[in-house]
C-alpha cells in the first residue's frame, strides 16, 4: 500500500536533513566555520595525501641489526645461566668458561672444564623457546638450535623460521609505535602499514616537514639506565680492551668524551609510563621528565639506593645522555632527563620516549613529497568530474521520465550529501580514487529509479490506476534492487577487507554511496512520490 507510517516519514525526513546539515561544513573554509557555535557540525572530510599533499615514505627494517640485537640477548641468557642467578630460590653453581662470543649467527661459549659439557647443555637448553607458530600446530619447534662442538664448546643459533617470526613481530610493533609517534604530531588519519616482508609504508597528509617527520619516526629511542664501569679508566679500556660485560659508549654531546659502562641494563625504557617535555626550576633549561610503572620504579629505587656515589648513565640508542652521580637514593619511580636540549629537542625525545622504542632500526627506501597544487588540481578535477557526471545522469532522468525523473534527481542530490556526511562524521580519509568511488556510486544511484520507474510504466501498460500502479512499481522492484546492491556491498567490502591505500579509499566511497541510494530510492523517493500523489491526485501518472 502506498503508505508511510508518521515514525518512518519522520525518520526519513530527518536523515536527510542530517546529511545536509553535516556535509555543509565541507563547502565552507575552515576559517569560516571556527567562529561558530560548538554545537553546529564542523567536521570536515579528512583528505588524502593525493589530495592536499604530505609526505611518503617507505621504510625498510635493518633485519641484521634484529638478529644482533637477538644474539645480544641470547649472549647475557647465557651468562647469567652460566653464573647460576637466572632466579629461583636456590642459587645454581657456577659453571666456568673461558670463552662467550658472538660468531655470525650464532653464540658459543668455550667451558673451561670439558667434564661439565651435560649439566651446561642441560641449563642452556632451557633458554630455547617454542615457536607461536608450533603452539596452533602441535609441534616442538623451538627458536633456537643448540649443538656442541667438541667436547666443550656449546652453539646456539636462532633458526630461519624463528627469525622469520621475529621479523614479522618487529614490523607489527614497529607499526604501532610510528602510529603512536606520528599521531604525537597532530596529523589526521595518517596511513601506515606493513609493505612485504620488511617494509613499512609511511603517509601523512598535511604534514609538509619530511625532515621532522623522519628524525621523529626513524630515531629507535632505546631508553636505558647502566651503571659506570670504574674498575679502570676509559682510556685504558680504549689502549687495551673493556673488562668482560663492559663496553665503551659514545657521548650524545660530541663535547664530552666516550664513557665505559656496564652492559647490563638495570631499567629499560619498556618500563616507561610517560615521558614528558619541560624545564628545569633551577636551570630553567629544557628537560624530559619521565615516570617508571611500579616495578621500574622499584628497581631504579633499589639500584640507586644500592649504588650511593657511583656515577650512573642514561643512555640513549647507545649514546650516553648524561651520566650524573648518584647523590642519594632516586624513590618514587619518576626523574627527568637533560642534556643541553632545545624545546625542539625536548619535545621530539618525549615523543619518541612515549610511545616506545623501535625494535630495530629503518632505513629509508622511498621518499616522496607531495605539494598542494597538486591536491588542489587533483580536487578541482574531480569536482569537475563529478559535476559533470551529475548534470549528465540528471538530464537523462529528467528526459526520461519527466516528474518522476526530477524526483530523482532530487534524491540524489540528498544521497551525495548522506555520502559526504558520512565520510565527515567517521572521519574516513577521502582520496583520489574515493573522489571517483563518488563520482561512480552517482550512476549508480539511480539505477534503482530506473528499475522502479520502468515496473511503474509496465504497470501503467496493463490498465492500473495511477496508484495501483506507483505501488506495485515500488513492491516489486525493491526485491531486485536489494539483491543486486547487496552483491555490489559485499564486492566493496571484501574490496576493503584485502585492498590497502587507494583501493580501500574506494571501497569505503563506494560502500556508503551504495547503503545511501539504497535509502534513497527505496525510502526518500518513495516518500516524495506518496506526498506528491496525496497534493496533486493525478489521473495519469507523467511518466
Amino acid at each position: 500500500m502506498m503508505y508511510i507510517s508518521p515514525w518512518k516519514a519522520a525518520a526519513i525526513i530527518l536523515v536527510s536533513l542530517a546529511g545536509v546539515i553535516y556535509s555543509l561544513p565541507n563547502f565552507f573554509p575552515k576559517s569560516a566555520l571556527q567562529g561558530l557555535p560548538g554545537w553546529i557540525p564542523q567536521k570536515q572530510m579528512p583528505l588524502g595525501l593525493d589530495l592536499q599533499g604530505g609526505s611518503h615514505l617507505l621504510l625498510q627494517m635493518n633485519v641484521d641489526e634484529l638478529r644482533r640485537n637477538w644474539l645480544e640477548t641470547i649472549e647475557g641468557d647465557v651468562r647469567k645461566e652460566l653464573r647460576g642467578d637466572r632466579g629461583g630460590a636456590v642459587r645454581q653453581k657456577r659453571i666456568a668458561y673461558t670463552g662467550l662470543t658472538i660468531a655470525g649467527d650464532a653464540v658459543r661459549v668455550t667451558l673451561r672444564e670439558p667434564a661439565e659439557l651435560q649439566d651446561a647443555l642441560q641449563r642452556l637448553r632451557t633458554l630455547a623457546q617454542p615457536l607461536s607458530s608450533s603452539i596452533f600446530t602441535g609441534t616442538s619447534n623451538l627458536d633456537l638450535e643448540i649443538t656442541t662442538e667438541g667436547n666443550n664448546t656449546i652453539v646456539l643459533r636462532p633458526t630461519q623460521q624463528a627469525l622469520s617470526e621475529r621479523v614479522t613481530s618487529a614490523l607489527a610493533a614497529s607499526i604501532e609505535t610510528i602510529r603512536r609517534r606520528v599521531d604525537a604530531l597532530g596529523t589526521t588519519e595518517p596511513v601506515i602499514q606493513r609493505q612485504g616482508t620488511d617494509r613499512i609504508l609511511v603517509q601523512v597528509p598535511g604534514f609538509n616537514d619530511p625532515e621532522q617527520l623522519k628524525r621523529v619516526i626513524n630515531t629507535t629511542a632505546r631508553l636505558t639506565f647502566q651503571l659506570v664501569d670504574q674498575s679502570m679508566s676509559v682510556e685504558e679500556a680504549m689502549a687495551t680492551r673493556p673488562p668482560p660485560g663492559s663496553s665503551i659508549y659514545p657521548s650524545l654531546d660530541e663535547k664530552e668524551g666516550p664513557y665505559l659502562l656496564r652492559n647490563e641494563v638495570i631499567v629499560g625504557g619498556e618500563d616507561l609510563v610517560d615521558a614528558q617535555p619541560g624545564f628545569d626550576h633551577q636551570t630553567n633549561e629544557p628537560i624530559v621528565s619521565f615516570r617508571f610503572n611500579a616495578s621500574g620504579g622499584r628497581r631504579f629505587g633499589q639500584v640507586t639506593a644500592e649504588n650511593v656515589g657511583r656515577p650512573f648513565a642514561i643512555v640513549l640508542d647507545k649514546k650516553v645522555i648524561s651520566a650524573p652521580v648518584i647523590r642519594e637514593p632516586i624513590l618514587g619511580g619518576s626523574g627527568q632527563i637533560s642534556g643541553n636540549f632545545t624545546v625542539a629537542q625536548a619535545n621530539e625525545l618525549a615523543i619518541q620516549l612515549r610511545s616506545g622504542a623501535l625494535p630495530a632500526s629503518l632505513q629509508i627506501v622511498e621518499e616522496r613529497s607531495v605539494g598542494p597544487s597538486l591536491g588542489a588540481d587533483s580536487i578541482e578535477a574531480g569536482e569537475t568530474a563529478a559535476i559533470i557526471g551529475f548534470c549528465a545522469v540528471a538530464l537523462f532522468m529528467i528526459v526520461g521520465y519527466g516528474l518522476f525523473g526530477l524526483f530523482s534527481v532530487v534524491a540524489l542530490v540528498i544521497n551525495i550529501a548522506l555520502i559526504i556526511a558520512a565520510l565527515s562524521m567517521l572521519q574516513a580519509t577521502l582520496t583520489l580514487p574515493g573522489i571517483a568511488g563518488i563520482a561512480l556510486t552517482i550512476g549508480m544511484a539511480v539505477d534503482a529509479n530506473v528499475l522502479i520507474f520502468e515496473r511503474i510504466r509496465e504497470e501503467l501498460r496493463s490498465g492500473k490506476n495511477p496508484v495501483l500502479a506507483v505501488d506495485a512499481g515500488f513492491a516489486r522492484a525493491s526485491g531486485t534492487i536489494f539483491d543486486s546492491n547487496i552483491t555490489g556491498l559485499l564486492a566493496a567490502i571484501i574490496l576493503f577487507w584485502l585492498g590497502s591505500g587507494p583501493v580501500r579509499g574506494f571501497a569505503v566511497t563506494m560502500s556508503l554511496g551504495i547503503l545511501a541510494s539504497m535509502f534513497t530510492a527505496l525510502s526518500l523517493t518513495r516518500y516524495i512520490i506518496i506526498q506528491w500523489l496525496r497534493w496533486a491526485r493525478p489521473t495519469a501518472v507523467p511518466i
